[in-house]
């Protein structure tokens, strides 16, 4: 991905090209990745609360990580979908056995009370899914605009963080004024990576 090729393309271009690699990525190394990403989260400084995300599909990550911030002290937050376009609302995670089918497909959400869209702002640390992100901030989603509706509920100095595969961290991807801009990003290699972009 560090082709200097790749300016060229727009987020359509980028997210057809990025989700073939996933696709095309080995189970074993899927798994190691995941493995590595938990282990990165259990190593970072955890505030009082953090929003993360249970990853599905070929998104990086596992549940595993939530365990470990629960077991770090964390009150873990996850995103709910909502049930018409617009900001994510949130539930704590308790877990794994609490967790049950969401209004998208393939995508599990906790099955406690909805705390609203505000609870965001509670969190120190934000873990984001991404399909890639530039040394910026600039971070390439799925292209539904739910997390840039729900970051401007996120305090001004939480850590926002990008979590992507070592490949989607990437120099430069086409921007957006209404892009929120990523603090950090996590990766299966290289861990924490504070931005400068933002």
């Amino acid at each position: 991905m560090r082709d200097g090729r790749h300016d060229e393309l727009d987020k359509g271009g980028w997210r057809a090209r990025l989700t073939a690699a996933r696709t095309a990525l080995p189970v074993a190394a899927r798994v190691a990745e995941a493995r590595a990403l938990a282990e990165a989260v259990g190593a970072l400084d955890l505030p009082p609360t953090v929003c993360c995300y249970v990853p599905f599909g070929t998104e990086p990550g596992s549940i595993a990580w939530l365990d470990v911030a629960r077991q770090a002290g964390a009150r873990v937050l996850l995103p709910v979908i909502p049930p018409a376009p617009g900001a994510l609302d949130w539930a704590e995670y308790t877990g794994p056995q609490t967790l049950s089918p969401g209004r998208l497909r393939g995508v599990l959400e906790p099955a406690g009370p909805c705390l609203g869209p505000g609870a965001v702002r509670e969190a120190g640390l934000v873990l984001i899914p991404a399909l890639a992100v530039d040394r910026a901030g600039v971070r390439l989603g799925r292209g539904a605009g739910y997390y840039d509706r729900s970051l401007g509920h996120a305090a001004a100095d939480a850590t926002l963080v990008a979590v992507v595969r070592d490949d989607e961290f990437v120099e430069r991807l086409p921007a957006e004024p209404h892009d929120v801009r990523m603090t950090a990003v996590l990766t299966p290699g290289r861990g924490f990576v504070p931005l400068t972009g933002r």
